[in-house]
């Protein structure tokens, strides 16, 4: 049934399929800028997350305590990518970061301008190959959004989803773990919080470290009492993990470990910088707490080198920042012989949620769901991507399935960097 759907998508392609059809030359890159409103309550879910900088007294803000206020309207904004070409294909993606975007703008338009939408592989390389600094930072997120557009092109064109053309659905939903940025670490409020979540079906919860070093044996205290507090919140049957975002050194993240251990978390996340690939060996060594890291990895080679070392078990690249979706499939497979999990940073959807869904389940069991992000993530789209019970359907739309909600769009200026 599969294959005859797809076969019957291919029938109704605008080109003929062979090694003689003709290319879809790109034509043009715009970039456009959304802008609305929606309604916020203000100090609220605004808890901070322990940060390198923290180590100094200067930068290290005061504890949070939720003090939620009247709600008002703010703005919402965000920048589109929409790529056509000659024969009157277009892909969309989104929304990109500013600083892709000023790239994409100001030093990738006139390379791809002329090129074949369709050739995947070609695209991908050549973009790589055509800057000395591809290799990591803006210019490598800037290829992210390029080639993740260029998917939704692709699924435009033969009219199926993104996930079909990189092998079918391996599932029929694809669920998520809650991401608690934001939630008050408070022991009371986080207690409740992590009980609100596993009845509305989050069996999976992550949440983010406060303190650091630069917080003393206190804030080590309130960090352990934080992982205990959780775990007595939502019993035995739901996994924690801890994101400290680059926030630790090494001995501190071994202490906590040690304390932790007999509460068992699924993992800890980023403890350090990824230029420290040492310390990661060091404390998997050092801890049965499996270790998690790489939503800033560039590239596969990144992602490689860390599995090879044996620094870490779960891998968390980013379609947004490591090179896109034709990348994170390629560390998907490099992470399935190191019998590692890919669970890809879930700062934006789209291009993760089709990735897991055309590969196993042993290697992608689920996706990342921010749950304050993505109340406004992508306001400006008809087809939001809600889980319920922690599951969110596969879309069926062409592409990744982007229309937009003409309803939330104020103003649509073209983005200029």
């Amino acid at each position: 049934m599969e294959r005859r759907k797809f076969l019957s998508a291919l029938a109704g392609a605008p080109a003929v399929m062979g090694a003689a059809a003709a290319p879809s030359k790109i034509s043009a890159i715009e970039m456009w800028q959304f802008t609305g409103r929606r309604t916020v309550t203000p100090g609220q879910d605004a808890q901070f997350q322990v940060q390198a900088t923290h180590i100094y007294d200067a930068l290290r803000p005061k504890p949070y305590k939720d003090n939620p206020q009247a709600p008002r309207e703010s703005a919402v904004n965000a920048i589109y990518l929409n790529i056509k070409t000659a024969d009157g294909l277009e892909g969309w993606y989104g929304p990109v970061d500013r600083e892709a975007a000023l790239v994409i703008d100001t030093q990738m338009r006139p390379f791809l301008m002329g090129k074949d939408a369709l050739a995947v592989e070609a695209m991908w390389d050549q973009m790589w190959r055509s800057n000395r600094h591809s290799r990591a930072g803006f210019f490598l997120m800037a290829i992210s959004a390029v080639d993740n557009c260029l998917w939704d092109l692709r699924g435009r064109y033969y009219k199926t989803p993104v996930y079909r053309l990189l092998g079918g659905p391996t599932r029929a939903d694809v669920e998520v773990y809650g991401s608690c940025l934001g939630f008050s670490v408070e022991l009371e409020p986080a207690f409740r919080k992590a009980q609100e979540l596993k009845a509305a079906g989050f069996h999976h919860q992550k949440w983010f470290m406060a303190y650091g070093p630069g917080d003393g044996n206190e804030g080590l205290d309130k960090n352990v009492a934080l992982v205990r507090t959780l775990r007595e919140a939502v019993g035995p049957d739901v996994e924690l993990m801890f994101d400290v975002y680059t926030g630790w050194t090494l001995d501190y993240a071994i202490a906590w470990a040690k304390q932790v251990e007999q509460y068992r978390p699924r993992w800890v996340e980023e403890a350090f910088n990824s230029d420290k690939m040492e310390s990661f060996v060091a404390l998997h060594k050092a801890t049965s707490i499996p270790i998690a890291t790489g939503e800033h990895f560039y590239g596969r080679w990144e992602a490689k080198r860390f599995l090879e070392a044996g620094a870490i078990t779960v891998v968390q690249a980013d379609p947004e920042w490591c090179g896109g979706l034709s990348e994170l499939v390629k560390i998907c497979g490099i992470a399935s012989l190191y019998d590692a999990q890919v669970l890809p940073h879930g700062h934006s959807l789209h291009a993760a949620l089709h990735v897991i869904a055309s590969q196993s389940p042993a290697v992608c069991p689920r996706a990342e769901y921010l749950i304050t992000k993505m109340r406004s993530y992508y306001w400006f789209e008809k087809n939001q991507m809600t889980p319920v019970k922690a599951r969110i359907a596969l879309p069926e739309g062409p592409g990744f399935g982007i229309e937009f909600d003409e309803g939330h769009i104020e103003k649509r200026v073209a983005f200029r960097g």
